[in-house]
Formats: structure tokens, sequence, C-alpha cells
């Protein structure tokens, strides 16, 4: 009685706005009340409220709703009272979801059989456009092979396209914006005299609905009911007051940019074409094809295409609502995953734009931003937490912001558990996140050594890079180790030492939580004021450049010197505000953009996927970020997935890691000719930053000068002497921010004695120009960068040599190059056997390398080339390329 009453109450206020008609629910009655599977189309988000308070008094119809529209204050109370059935969206939670969903399927069924009656929208989401889409969608097809007699009432709803609550704006609703300003209408239109909004109801039980004609044949019948005459969007006055009256609205319209697919190698638009045709026997299949509409791919398979392209190509796909066309396969299978808007972002509290309690906007004039004195990161992060506590630094999406003290806390909370953990080394493996810095500094506290696991070069070599160093404790979440097994498979024995954050912070006492509460208030100073126990601040690996990753220490001493240059030659403000896309495991993020804001209070705001470009782009405009870090790859599928404004916050893009090709270059220049790209060149070795260029004055196409503690030498790799003025020699550096070798390692030594002096060989070719200016000339060992990562050439041969070599061989069998692309360059087999690419792959995968290190093209030859010394030779193979 007390549901019925309610749904009165709300009947009785949507009328205050909407003036409802509806046709056919008498004769619908009349009919019988049961086992009824109600199909609506879905213009609004207020369109279920109306339709419930039409329907519950007689029928007491089950939803099938989005968990996370329902999961919000008020409405789940009423949710778990009209026996709502939530089920995750595919396209926002991926693989996990399809136990829930498939469960939730179950239930509706169950309900059905029992007579109950069940509330379905085929399309599963408010409609984007004017007209509904079905799409691929398969939720009807689905029960009525279960139930192929089931009672079906086809409902459509007319007048709210074009409604705050529908995105006939082209952006999703914020449910908590809108009923706010419909709350401020109310009341200034004195509640009685708010303008209404005509709205239709019809609904219809249709005698030749086919039940058995398949999915397409479902949804196109169901498009043209809800579809028949479809009004355009309309826009109706909030108040009696407004000088705007009733009018109609333009249609959203869809960007799409064809100079993005012709960053898209050949190689791969043709496997991603090859897959979806044995996929869904389709022969004929454009870039322009959408795979719902046109390859009729439900969510669920969607979400199994990302997971396709993760094992394929070793770019996570973390929106699969963004890849709609063939078209946007093939981008993200070279990693640019451009998010159309699904995901909506939390508000940005206004904390985050307070510098010392007063708002700051944008920066004007430059106080450059400097580290505190301190010998060490944990000794100067707690000077800088002491200036002011209450400061907030950190932020994401997930966890909200995050003050000085707030990271206390958490540290205080964590410090006594890790203290526990056996052995020096504690593993941490978590993308670029708010927790990322908190675990990171409450293992130092704890007296430990933190190691950053980098989780990208596959199950063989992080099995490698932690039995290295003897760690039996990685911590991490559920989601990651869940996102990880979806794109390589199972991680056997690895899982074992894995420790979910999730379940430490489940046992976690609720005494423990207010002494860590309390401390952060009282006494912090004196319990954290210990100096860590050991000189290193951090272990990083290699790629794996010779087969396996080597361990790489960098000191406190090496951390803080690089960031203490990187403050001098750049005018970092106390106002500025990063964005932090890059992992942890990554030196250059590791050290911009968690080490960095941690110990000089500039702000940062992470985002664990850099590859959506779309919704970044959306999150530097509502944070209003004023320094965006990153690698080319990533960076260029921001810039390009850019609309409108969202970037105007940008002051400067700084670019690492790879060369910075002059595609961005233009991009940068043609759209924000007033946004400065400065590019650098670094080193994991070297804590990164070896050289970045002048923030008033960045040469395009070069790497800058040498940070100020970094002396160099450049050495002719012929005459073994210093090279002549202009040429191209290798680079070799020393200094308090290079690290002092390898952990555990009994390879050749990386450093060399050179002019009486001990160097680091960084491998890395360059030619300094007359003014001190460097230019990146190559590698010398065989490397290629996929994605920001680096990828061994010579690992992925070793791997197939021992499936496909044998001792009987006279010569080289096979050799792996890359195309010369700055963009998206791709890995070529060259080989004299006959060899199948998806074989070579799986011995790729079955040798733990993750799938960056896939072979994209497979050339036959009858021999492979040699050099007179009798080394392959690699330059004639590019050449024909």
């Amino acid at each position: 009685m007390t549901i019925r009453l309610l749904f009165i109450l709300v009947r009785g206020l949507l009328k205050l706005r909407y003036n409802v008609e509806v046709k056919g629910l008498d004769f619908l009655s009349s009919r019988g009340k049961a086992g009824i599977l109600f199909l609506p189309n879905h213009p609004a988000l207020i369109d279920p409220v109306i339709l419930m308070t039409l329907l519950y008094p007689r029928f007491r119809p089950r939803p099938l709703a989005d968990q996370d529209q329902v999961n919000r204050p008020g409405i789940r109370w009423l949710a778990r009272r009209i026996n709502v059935v939530t089920i995750p969206d595919p396209a926002i939670y991926g693989d996990a979801s399809r136990e829930k969903v498939e469960a939730g399927v179950e239930k509706c069924i169950e309900a059905l059989r029992k007579g109950e009656n069940l509330l379905l929208y085929p399309a599963g989401h408010i409609a984007h456009r004017r007209d509904e889409d079905l799409a691929g969608a398969s939720a009807v097809e689905t029960l009525l092979e279960r139930l192929p007699e089931v009672r079906v009432v086809l409902v459509r709803t007319r007048g709210l396209w074009g409604s705050s609550f529908g995105r006939a704006s082209g952006v999703a609703p914020v449910v908590g914006k809108v009923m706010k300003k419909a709350l401020r209408a109310l009341l200034a239109s004195v509640i009685f005299f708010v303008p209404r909004r005509k709205v239709e109801v019809v609904m219809v039980e249709p005698v030749d609905f086919p039940r058995t004609g398949g999915r397409a044949v479902l949804n196109r019948y169901l498009e043209k009911f809800y579809n028949q005459d479809s009004p355009p969007a309309w826009y109706v006055p909030s108040t009696p007051w407004e000088r705007l009256k009733a009018h109609e609205l333009p249609e959203p319209v869809n960007q799409v940019s064809q100079s993005d697919l012709d960053d898209v190698p050949a190689a791969t638009r043709e496997m991603v074409i090859q897959h979806l045709q044995k996929l869904t026997g389709h022969s004929a299949i454009r870039v322009e094809d959408s795979l719902s509409r046109d390859l009729n791919l439900d969510s669920l398979s969607i979400v199994d295409l990302g997971l396709w392209v993760e094992s394929e190509f070793g770019f996570a796909v973390g929106d699969s609502a963004a890849i709609e066309t063939v078209g946007d396969l093939c981008l993200a299978a070279c990693g640019h995953v451009e998010a159309h808007g699904k995901t909506q972002l939390k508000p940005v509290p206004e904390s985050w734009f307070l510098l010392a309690g007063r708002p700051d906007g944008l920066p004007t004039e430059k106080s450059g931003v400097k580290l505190p004195e301190g010998a060490t990161l944990a000794s100067i992060f707690l000077t800088q937490a002491a200036r002011d506590p209450d400061r907030v630094v950190l932020a994401d999406q997930i966890s909200g912001v995050k003050t000085y003290r707030d990271i206390i806390t958490g540290i205080l909370a964590l410090k006594p558990q890790f203290e526990r953990i056996p052995g020096k080394y504690v593993g941490i493996m978590l993308p670029a996140s708010s927790g990322a810095g908190v675990l990171y500094l409450a293992v130092l506290f704890a007296g430990k050594i933190p190691v950053m696991v980098n989780w990208t070069v596959g199950v063989r070599n992080m099995t490698h890079s932690l039995d290295l160093l003897g760690v039996t404790s990685v911590l991490t979440s559920g989601l990651v180790v869940q996102k990880i097994e979806s794109q390589s498979g199972s991680l056997g024995e690895l899982k074992s030492r894995f420790v979910l954050m999730e379940q430490v912070s489940a046992k976690m006492r609720k005494g423990d939580q207010l002494r860590a509460w309390l401390g952060a208030r009282l006494g912090w100073k004196r319990t954290l004021g210990a100096s860590p126990l050991h000189d290193e601040a951090v272990v990083l690996f290699t790629s794996g450049s010779e087969s396996t990753p080597k361990a790489v220490p960098l000191t406190h001493t090496n951390l803080l010197t690089n960031m203490r240059d990187l403050c001098e030659i750049f005018r970092f403000s106390p106002t500025d505000r990063l964005i932090g896309i890059l992992p942890p495991f990554h030196s250059f993020g590791l050290t911009c953009t968690m080490l960095l804001p941690l110990c000089s209070g500039i702000r940062v705001a992470y985002h664990p996927n850099p590859t959506e470009g779309a919704i970044l782009a959306r999150l530097i405009e509502a944070y209003r970020i004023t320094l965006l870090v990153g690698t080319p790859t990533f960076l260029n599928g921001i810039l390009r997935a850019v609309k409108d404004h969202e970037v105007d916050s940008l002051r400067a893009v700084i670019s690492g890691a790879e060369r910075c090709p002059e595609q961005t270059y233009d991009l940068v220049k043609r759209r924000w000719p007033q946004m400065k790209l400065i590019e650098g060149y670094g080193i994991t070795e070297c804590s990164p930053v070896v050289a970045a260029n002048d923030e008033d004055n960045p040469k395009p196409g070069t790497i800058g000068k040498v940070l100020p503690s970094v002396e160099f030498a450049i050495q002719d790799v012929e005459t073994g002497q210093s090279v002549q003025p202009g040429k191209a020699g290798l680079l070799l550096v020393r200094g308090p921010s290079i690290f002092g070798g390898y952990l555990n390692y009994e390879g050749a030594s990386p450093f060399m004695e050179f002019e009486r002096k001990s160097w680091y060989r960084t491998g890395d070719l360059v030619r300094q120009l007359e003014d001190g200016t460097f230019v990146f000339a190559g590698r010398l060992k065989r490397f290629v960068k996929l994605g920001g990562e680096m990828v061994s050439l010579p690992a992925i041969e070793e791997v197939l040599l021992r499936n496909y070599g044998n001792p009987e061989d006279e010569g080289p069998v096979l050799a792996v190059e890359s195309t010369a692309a700055e963009l998206n360059p791709e890995l070529v087999l060259f080989t004299i056997r006959d060899l199948d690419r998806g074989d070579v792959n799986n011995k790729i995968k079955e040798a733990g390398l993750s799938a960056i290190h896939n072979i994209r093209i497979i050339r036959k030859v009858s021999v492979i080339p040699l050099l007179g010394t009798g080394k392959t030779d690699y330059r004639a193979l590019k050449q024909g390329l």
C-alpha cells in the first residue's frame, strides 16, 4: 500500500511538468494483467518513472534496469521494494559484467514464467538520436527464444526527446544536476505555473509480432513501431518567465575523422576485417559499417571484440561503447580508443580549484615551484604536507580528491599492514591513480622498497621480474587482476603473490582506522618522522631488451636530483594542474606525475587508461588541467579527440619516452597556436629525464638540452673517439640522477670508460646542434616503441627461433623488423619457412610475452640477407618494406 501511495504522489508531482496522454491502457488491462513483457522505447531517463506511475497500480511490473542508474539515494530504497532486476552496463564494465547480465536475464525469464510482468527497454540505454536505434540488441531475442508464447506489449513514448533528462544536447544527462535545476524551476514558477511538456504514451499488443524472426527482424519491427512519425527534439521553458519560448532543437551530430583512419596500417585493417568476416559471416565489410546495426553484434559481442583487440594487439579497450564502427575497431587496434561520452564524469569538488583557501583560477604570472630541502622523498613529502595539510594534491574519478591529510591517513592505516610483509621488496601493480601514490608512500614508510610491476610485458616477464628480487607480495586490486587475465589469459601461480587491496581494506579494524584518522590530525609528524631504511626509493624494470627485464634501482638521490632539475628548467606554478595518465611502472609517469606532485604540491588528476582520448579531453576541461604529460602516442590520441574548447586550459603539452612525430606538432600548431609542445628525452636508468626543450623557446624535432646535473659525452661508434661537431654518435651520461647498476644482473656492465671517466652507455644516437640542442638520431640496439612501450625485436626473435629453428639450418631462418611509420609501426616477420601468423603469435603468447609483441605481417623470402660479418642485414630487410 505504501508503494502504491508513493506512485500516486509521484504521478501528481509529474503532472506539474508533464501533460501525459495515455492510449491503449484500458484495453490492455481488459485482456489480462499477468505474464506481460512490456517493451518501451527510451527517449529520456524520466520515461521509466512516468511508465511506472501508469503501469504499477494495475500490473506491478518488475523493471530491468542499469545498476548504476538504480544505485542512487532514494532510488535504491524504491528499487528493492518493487523488485527491480539490475544488471551492469557491458559498455562500462566489459567482460566483468557477463555473468551478472546472464544472471539478470535468467531472473527475467523466471519472473515471466511465474506470471509476473516485466518492463524491459530493448535498446538498453536512452536514445542517442531522435529515432530509436536498437542495432544489435539481443535481450528481446533471448527472452522470446526461451518463452515464445509470452504476451508482448509495445510502448511508444512521444514528447520527451529534447527534455533535459535526454541526450538531445549530445551529452549524457547528469541526474543530480537535472533534478536540482528542476527544483529551482519549480520554486521559481511558484510550483503550479511550470510550463508543461506534452507527452503521449501508446500501448499496443500486436498480433503480427515476429516472435521467431531472429534478432534483426525483431529489432527492425520494434524500430518501425517506435519511430513512426517521430517528432523532432523540442525545448520547453523551465519557468513561465523565460524569454526563450518553446522551439525545435537541432539534432546532435556525430563527428568522424577520416584522417584518423588514414593512420591505420593496411595490415592491421586487413586483420580486423578478416576477424569480423569470420565472426559474423559477412563477406563485404567496410570501415564505415556499424558493428551493431550492419553486423548485428550485441553489446556483449562488442565487449568480446575489445578483448580480442587486447589479446591480438596489446592495447586495452576501457570503453567498449567507443567501438561503434569497423573503423573504431581498427583505431582501437592501434591503441586509439576515442570514447564517445558513455562514461558520465563525476562533478569535480570545488576544493580542487582552491589554493591556500582561495579560488586561484587559471595561472597568470608564474611563481616557480621548488622542492623543500631534504635528502629523501619521505622527508620532503612530510615537509610539504606540513606546510598545508588540507591542500588538495591528488584526484581521480573513483576516489575523488585527496588532501595531504587524507594521504597521511591512508599511510598510517596501511603502514602496520605492510610492515608485516616479509622481505624488503614489496610489489605495486596499479594504473595511474591516487591509490597508487598512497600505496607507494605507505610501502616506503613501512621500511620497504616499492617495486613497480609492469603488467604489459606478459606473464613470463612479470614472473621473472618478481623472482629476480624475491618479491612475494604484490599490492593490487581485483579489477586490475581481472583486466590482465582477460587480456593475457590465466596468470597461474603468479596470482598467489597478489594482495588485493579490497580485501586489505575489508579486514582493517575500525579501531585501526580511527587511530589513523586521529593520527593524521594530532601526531603524524612524530609517527612518520623516521627516515627510510634503504637508499633505494623504487625499483623499476626495463622492457626486456635482450630477452628478460632487468631491475633498475633508483635511489632517493637519483629521483630528487631529477625532480630538482625539472623544477629549474621548467617554471611549474602552484596554480598548475597536471593530468596523470602514465602508469607508475613507467619511469616518466612515476617521476613526473606521481613523485613530483607529492613532493612539490602541484595538483594531479589521474585517469587509468591513457588510450581513452575523448574521455581524457573531457577530464582536462572538467579539472581545468594546465599541463598534459605523456608519450606521443597517447598525447596524439587525446588531441585528436578534442571537441570545441575542452583543452583551452592547457598551457603546455610535455612529450617524452619516444620521438614525437611531425603530425602531432602540426596538429598543435594548427588547432592551438598558443599552446606549447615541449619534447624531451629520458631513460629509465636516468630517473628518467636526460634532456628537455626550453619552455620559452621549444624547437620542434629536437629533444632540447641536457639537464643541469647531467654531464654528457658523444662517442663516435666507428672510431671510439669523440664525434666531430654536427655528427651523430652514441650518447654517454653521468651524474647524480644516473642509477648505479642493475640488481642481480650478470650480463655486461651498462657503464664504460671514456676519456678517463665512467659513463652510462645509453645505447641511443644523438646529434648536437651549434646551440647545444640535441636531435635524437636512433638506437644502436634493435627496439621499436609501440604504444609508449619499448619492444625488443631480438627478444621476439629468440622466442621464434626456439620454435622454428633447428641445428641443421645453415643460415638464419627468420628475422623480425618493424615498418618505418612514425605512428603505429607494425612488427614484420621475415622468414624462409611457411609459417602461419596465428601459430606464430600463439608461440609468442606461450612464451609469456604480451600481445604488443605480436607479429602483424609475415613476409616469405628465399633467403635472409647477411652482412659481411655474417650477421643479419636488417637494413636490407627494412628497405624492402
